[in-house]
């Protein structure tokens, strides 16, 4: 679902944006118009408010991914340093991810080598190990026998696994073995039916760093550059950049992105320091954002915001798979509109 809900053209929001806020204000407001509306037209159970916030660091780990479906119970973790000292070339020298799922000794060969198969040409994976505990608390599976009874103590210890349980094993790059474990999560939570349908569960997602490292080494902002670095000018000229953390959040609904907000960056000084530390002078930012930098010379109150897109919660709500089911005029993936015959092309 969450690769189909991409829509070019119109959109719809709502929008507000709120003076002297706290990120708790917006929170709180958001929060009940959520619960309201999801109450209001759908017959699913809506998680009450206050909602999870769950800082962008944790998703990562434990969800894979920062638009976390909630209503999937299986939890991700990190079980590299366990294997540091295993002689398992495979895993040696990588990040590595275990997801443990209940109860399913019971799977035949053929489950785990369809979720094999799945992580090799869904998820651009180049192998998933798995292993199964059975009744007498023996191993079973594809690197069963690198698990000696020290590893299988600590591992039972990180992930809880138990009898008839499973574990399923991502070993790769940290940025890869993050988004492969997300997917895994994710798809063993369909295939095993563990998904709870019959909810909407919203979470925040806060905590976004301020600033990560391109592909090329580059320093650059990670989500919304006008927003308010937590710590002000002090984390600005004191803290690595890499380590200063922003008022940013998300609004997440059953692995759905509704929205972005943030507590907005309104001094002119802390916007010129931000901006410099990713690489731009205080010219760039005069000629790339004039309008915004020259309001701020005016004075601006603190304040904070947020837009939920209403398509979205539309797509939710008639739990539609395709944002393009519930807008009247969808164009394709090509940016048309079929029925209007838009845009016309010219020979």
């Amino acid at each position: 679902m969450q690769e189909q809900i991409g829509h070019h053209g119109e959109f719809y929001q709502l929008d507000m944006e709120m003076a002297f806020a706290t990120q708790e204000d917006v929170f709180e407001v958001m929060e009940k118009v959520m619960y309201e509306t999801f109450n209001k037209f759908s017959n699913k159970k809506v998680a009450e408010y206050p909602f999870p916030k769950i800082a962008y660091k944790d998703a990562m780990l434990k969800y894979g991914t920062d638009k976390p479906d909630l209503r999937n119970p299986l939890i991700v973790e990190d079980v590299t340093d366990m294997f540091q000292d295993m002689e398992f070339n495979a895993f040696k020298g990588k990040t590595i991810r275990a997801i443990r799922t209940p109860n399913v000794s019971d799977k035949s060969r053929k489950f785990f080598d369809s979720m094999v198969e799945f992580a090799t040409t869904e998820c651009e994976a180049k192998g998933l190990a798995w292993v199964k505990m059975l009744e007498d608390g023996s191993l079973q599976g594809s690197i069963a026998k690198f698990i000696d009874d020290e590893h299988k103590n600590r591992l039972t210890q990180i992930t809880g696994l138990a009898q008839n349980d499973a574990i399923f094993f991502i070993a790769d790059k940290e940025n890869m073995a993050v988004k492969i474990a997300g997917m895994i999560r994710q798809e063993l939570g369909k295939r095993l039916e563990l998904i709870d349908e019959s909810a909407y569960k919203f979470c925040w997602i806060v905590d976004f760093p301020m600033y990560e490292l391109t592909d090329e080494g580059k320093l650059d902002f990670c989500h919304n550059p006008f927003s308010m670095p937590q710590g002000g000018i002090e984390a600005l000229n004191n803290k690595e950049p890499l380590d200063i953390l922003a008022y940013q959040y998300d609004i997440v609904c059953n692995g759905i992105e509704l929205s972005s907000g943030a507590v907005r960056n309104h001094d002119t000084d802390l916007m010129i320091k931000a901006f410099e530390i990713a690489g731009y002078t205080k010219q760039d930012i005069e000629e790339k954002f004039r309008a915004l930098f020259n309001a701020f010379q005016y004075g601006a109150p603190p304040h904070a915001g947020i837009a939920p897109g209403v398509d979205r919660m539309i797509m939710l709500l008639t739990e539609e798979t395709n944002i393009r089911a519930v807008i009247a005029f969808p164009m394709n993936s090509k940016a048309q509109d079929l029925l209007m015959g838009a845009p016309r092309q010219c020979n």
